[in-house]
């Protein structure tokens, strides 16, 4: 049967309209300039600087010569759930069952995606903190949910304004993402605010999904996770991984805990798009969880160290920046300059080869400031905040 042939064909009917319409990573877009410049010193990126330490690596290299390359259960393997599941108990109150409320994940991102996908309906509302993690809006957006929006600003420490958290609460409303400490301000919610989320939660039947990536980097005051309040056993979709604490960003591996109803949703979800995590990454992480913790703690020494050392810079330059309570970004601002931060950053990143990212990416609060990344070594911050000296000077 021969094919009629259509002359002209709109790509509007061949391709998905939220798709479209949802704008590029505002990280990325703005590193596809980066990288085409040489002798570039990059605050940007938020991936450890750190390798893997050789005793993970190995037990991933140990698994592929051993012959471990095969399916995993779905779940992910018995004996690294199990581990986990111990390591929150003991780290963070965080409780769960690893043969009902756990799933191994290919990093938090994807955790992200079998989260919303297993509780969200078109036109369901997910109010989100911002600045937040470039890809919240995004994802949401792609399930056909309604992001609602709550700034947080410098001034009151990035910490949510409660009675707006209360308005912003309608009759559409699923859920509400955190991630603490935060990307990209490194500020963290202590358990007074977070108690106070979750009554809200409970009193409005709404879910919590709480990122909480960054919880092993959390400096001064130890971490409190929402999900460990017993009351949000059956309302937290909690979130976590190895990138960041164990320096594994490129072994993708993450986890999800959440209570059994959500979880077999999810279980299904991931069965049909991704079967399960890599294998060789699991048997690393094995490793990482029986004896990686002197290494998650020397890291966290030095990321502390150089929070110190470039929020003290930025503060002696003229550009008001708080020191975080945890992660590995501070968050100046600008605004002294004249300039907004994607002025302050396209101006930098030409006239000093500094590359930060504009605050605008993380939402619209962010306006007037970049993020910084001090993933990076002593050696290289130093001399950045040198070249960004230098260019306040000269405006």
């Amino acid at each position: 049967m021969k094919l009629k042939l259509v002359e002209k064909t709109n790509p509007e009917n061949l391709t998905s309209r939220v798709g479209d319409a949802i704008p590029p990573s505002g990280i990325r877009e703005f590193f596809d300039i980066v990288y085409s410049m040489p002798d570039c010193i990059s605050l940007g990126v938020g991936e450890p600087d750190f390798i893997t330490p050789w005793r993970i690596s190995d037990s991933g290299i140990f698994a592929i010569k051993d012959g471990y390359t095969h399916y995993t259960p779905n779940r992910g393997l018995p004996e690294l759930r199990d581990l986990i599941a111990s390591y929150l108990s003991g780290e963070y109150g965080v409780t769960c069952d690893p043969e009902t409320e756990l799933v191994v994940t290919m990093g938090v991102s994807q955790g992200l995606d079998l989260a919303l996908r297993s509780i969200l309906n078109p036109g369901d509302e997910v109010i989100i903190v911002e600045p937040c993690y470039v890809s919240y809006t995004a994802n949401v957006s792609l399930l056909y949910g309604t992001p609602v929006i709550i700034p947080t600003y410098a001034r009151d420490g990035f910490r949510i304004d409660l009675d707006l958290l209360k308005r912003s609460i309608t009759e559409k409303t699923k859920a509400i993402l955190l991630n603490y400490p935060a990307n990209p301000t490194g500020a963290t919610f202590d358990r007074e605010l977070l108690e106070e989320i979750a009554g809200l939660a409970i009193q409005r039947n709404i879910i919590v999904i709480s990122d909480e990536i960054y919880c092993s980097l959390a400096y001064e005051k130890p971490h409190f996770s929402i999900a460990s309040i017993p009351e949000m056993k059956n309302r937290t979709i909690y979130m976590n991984g190895f990138s960041k604490s164990h320096a594994m960003t490129g072994w993708r591996l993450g986890f999800v805990v959440a209570p059994q109803f959500i979880m077999d949703i999810m279980m299904k979800i991931h069965q049909y798009t991704a079967l399960c995590a890599s294998s060789m990454a699991q048997y690393a992480a094995i490793e990482a969880l029986r004896k990686g913790q002197k290494d998650v703690l020397a890291m966290k020494n030095e990321y502390c160290k150089r929070r110190n050392y470039i929020a003290g810079r930025f503060n002696e330059i003229g550009l008001t920046c708080p020191v975080p309570g945890g992660a590995f970004y501070v968050f100046p601002d600008v605004s002294s300059t004249g300039m907004s931060g994607r002025e302050f950053a396209l101006g930098l990143l030409k006239k000093e080869k500094v590359a930060v990212v504009p605050g605008d990416a993380f939402g619209a609060c962010g306006e007037k400031h970049v993020r910084c990344s001090y993933a990076t070594s002593m050696d290289n911050i130093r001399e950045a905040m040198l070249r960004i000296e230098r260019y306040v000077k000269q405006l």
